[in-house]
């Protein structure tokens, strides 16, 4: 099994890993009814997406 020769320092580890973080959800207005969701998603409010009705909501 294999070994490290040297210690790695906390801050190298922690430079390696910095782009790890996860990053905010984006959101934007739904064209139809203005409630937020995310882009490329069906509106969970209204059930529209690219300007058609996709599912019936209630």
């Amino acid at each position: 099994m294999a070994l490290p020769k040297v210690k790695l320092s906390k801050s190298k580890k922690g430079r390696r890993r910095s782009h790890l973080a996860l990053a905010l959800a984006q959101i934007q207005p739904c064209p139809n009814c203005k409630h937020m969701k995310r882009p490329h998603a069906i509106c969970p409010n209204c059930g529209h997406y690219n300007g058609k009705e996709v599912i019936k909501t209630a």
